[in-house]
């Protein structure tokens, strides 16, 4: 008996035929192919997307990108004063170093280190005994040799009486009136030495010349002094004070003339101390100026009443010339600078941003002085420039700045819906 085959030569439990076969594969490869082709997006699709992007990393919300949130402030007018600044170092009213004028031992300090004397307050007491035997010594002479004058002045009055009768020649005479003037000038060094003597005992009590602050104690009590020795204390006298700075040499015409005017204005303003400036009036101007450094020297009077201003203490001092009446102001902080000089951000009508070159002037409390290229009442931005480029857009988030720009600058919201709007993206 003949065993069963199948056509072709294949085994008969094969059910599918090489029809079916290829048309399975051509539908496996059919699925694939449209699954692949829904990943890629449309040229015009993806060019867009490449340049949308690629407008926003570069520019941080260029042209209809994304809009930049930025602080504004307001170009205004203002009567802004035309100021020097310099720092200043303090110096005292009046310095004295107190030595002792006599020899001897210092017995007592009759204050503290720092503390606040007044003048004629006692200071030192240096030992007076040997200057009151000087006293006593001094008043003991006169009074031997006042005894003595008055006995020659009796004497020359006797001979004058007995030359007029003829007694005694007048050699005797001249003798005698010449002991007696002798006698008296005698007297009058014996006075004078005991001014001195008292003047010494005096000295021995050392009182403040002046109203100041003493400083460290040089030399301690127990010690010899005398008139060699250095300085037993120095007092600085702080109420009034001076304050004394240097300004470049270009000033001085400036300061010349409107110290014609009037009196100039000085403040002084103390690095970490949150009270006012304290101020002062321009008092001297140096006669020269230093060709090494090319400034001129200037000192200021200050009142100082609660003592705030101490000898070498750096101080940030303004000296204010004059007022410039309706200047072109904006904050400080949104001037920038760049390789060709210094610019800010103006936002424009549209909510894009504009870089405008500006000529900038003086500046005083934040505020500072636009010579040429901005108008009253243009809106500047203040923080948040090194994300713009010209032309970006912005998104305002000062609430001052909105309220005082929200005729002219779309607010954050208009620009979140223009964004938004399919309309914009067609166009």
């Amino acid at each position: 008996m003949k065993r069963n085959t199948c056509v072709n030569y294949q085994p008969c439990g094969w059910s599918l035929s090489a029809a079916t076969l290829a048309a399975s594969a051509l539908a496996v490869l059919s699925m694939l192919s449209f699954g692949c082709g829904s990943q890629q997006p449309a040229p015009d699709q993806a060019q867009q997307t490449q340049g949308g992007g690629g407008g926003q990393n570069r520019g941080g919300g260029r042209g209809r990108g994304a809009a930049v949130p930025v602080a504004v402030g307001k170009a205004t007018l203002k009567n802004m004063p035309i100021e020097v600044t310099a720092i200043g170092t303090v110096e005292a009213y009046l310095s004295v170093a107190v030595r002792a004028q006599v020899s001897g031992i210092l017995l007592e300090a009759r204050f503290k280190e720092g503390d606040l004397v007044h003048q004629g307050q006692v200071l030192f007491k240096i030992d007076p005994q040997p200057y009151d035997a000087s006293l006593a010594q001094a008043k003991a002479a006169l009074a031997r040799d006042k005894a003595l004058a008055a006995n020659n002045r009796s004497q020359a009055d006797r001979y004058k009486k007995l030359l007029d009768e003829g007694v005694v020649p007048a050699q005797q005479v001249d003798q005698a009136l010449s002991a007696a003037d002798a006698s008296d000038a005698t007297v009058n060094a014996d006075e004078a030495a005991i001014q001195q003597a008292q003047l010494n005992l005096d000295y021995c009590t050392i009182s403040s010349p002046l109203e100041g602050y003493t400083g460290k104690l040089q030399i301690q009590p127990g010690n010899l002094v005398n008139t060699n020795t250095a300085s037993l204390v120095v007092v600085n006298q702080v109420s009034p004070i001076y304050v004394t700075f240097s300004v470049p040499q270009q000033n001085l015409g400036d300061i010349k003339k409107y110290m014609s005017q009037g009196k100039l204005t000085v403040t002084a303003t103390v690095p970490n101390d949150p009270g006012p400036p304290e101020l002062g009036i321009l008092t001297f101007v140096d006669n020269a100026v230093d060709p090494s450094t090319g400034t001129i020297r200037l000192r200021a009077d200050f009142a100082n009443p609660r003592d705030r201003l101490w000898p070498g203490l750096f101080v940030n001092t303004t000296l204010r010339l004059s007022e410039r009446p309706n200047a072109v102001v904006v904050p400080s902080q949104a001037i920038s600078n760049n390789q060709s000089g210094q610019y800010v951000y103006v936002v424009k009508d549209d909510g894009t941003v504009e870089s405008r070159p500006i000529v900038a002037g003086s500046s005083t409390e934040g505020l500072t002085i636009v010579q040429q290229g901005l108008k009253p009442g243009e809106v500047v931005v203040t923080d948040g420039q090194l994300r713009l480029v010209p032309g970006g857009r912005v998104e305002i988030t000062n609430r001052e700045a909105d309220a005082a720009s929200a005729s002219s600058v779309p607010s954050a919201a208009a620009a979140g819906g223009a964004k938004n709007d399919p309309a914009v993206g067609q166009k």
